[in-house]
C-alpha cells in the first residue's frame, strides 16, 4: 500500500466495487461530472468498467483510497493514459460523499504524484477536471500542479456545456509532501 499523511491507496477489493458504484456512480449528477461519457445504469451484478480492475490493461492502474486510521473506504483513485514512451500519465479520484471535505483529496493527489514520479518515473502527470470542481483544483494546486489552460464548453454535463480545466505538473517542479 502507498501511504499520504491521512490515506493509503491499495488494491481494489471485490467487495470495494459495490459500495464505490452506490456511492459514486448511481447518482446521475456525480456520475455525470465524473465521467466523460452519459450516465448510464450499470444493472446489479454486472461487470462495471469504470471499477473493475484489469491487470492486463498496462495504461491504468486503479486503486481504493483508505483512511490510514481505521482502514475505512473513501473512494477511488487512478493513474490512466499512461504513456511510457513520453513519461506522462493522468490523475483522477472520486470521493464518497461522507469522505468529502476532510483534506482527503489533496493527500491522494500527493499519493499519486509520488507513485507516478517516484515509483513509476513519470516526467508529467495532468489534471482535467470541471473549472466549477474547486476541491480538486484546490487539491491540485496545494500539490504544485500549475493551471495550464481552460477547455472552453468542451464537456457535456446534464444538458450544458462546462468548461474544462487543464493543470499540469512536471517532475522537476515536484517537491514531495509540499502542501501550500
Amino acid at each position: 500500500m502507498l501511504t499520504g499523511t491521512k490515506v493509503g491507496l491499495r488494491a481494489r477489493h471485490e467487495d470495494d466495487i459495490p459500495i464505490l458504484r452506490t456511492e459514486l456512480y448511481d447518482d446521475v449528477v456525480n456520475g455525470s461530472r465524473a465521467e466523460g461519457s452519459p450516465w448510464r445504469p450499470v444493472r446489479p451484478g454486472a461487470k462495471d468498467p469504470r471499477l473493475e480492475v484489469d491487470d492486463t490493461n498496462h495504461s491504468v492502474v486503479s486503486f481504493s483510497v483508505v483512511e490510514l486510521e481505521g482502514n475505512a473506504l473513501v473512494g477511488t483513485a487512478t493513474l490512466w493514459g499512461i504513456d511510457n514512451h513520453s513519461r506522462s500519465a493522468h490523475i483522477g479520484l472520486g470521493l464518497r460523499p461522507s469522505s468529502r471535505g476532510k483534506g482527503y483529496g489533496t493527500d491522494v493527489v500527493a499519493v499519486l504524484c509520488h507513485y507516478g514520479f517516484v515509483v513509476r518515473g513519470l516526467q508529467r502527470l495532468q489534471i482535467e477536471t470541471l473549472a466549477d470542481n474547486t476541491a480538486m483544483l484546490r487539491s491540485a494546486e496545494r500539490n504544485g500542479f500549475v493551471r495550464e489552460g481552460v477547455l472552453r464548453s468542451s464537456a457535456w454535463v446534464l444538458g450544458e456545456f462546462l468548461d474544462e480545466v487543464l493543470l499540469g505538473l512536471l517532475a522537476r517542479d515536484w517537491k514531495e509532501g509540499a502542501e501550500g
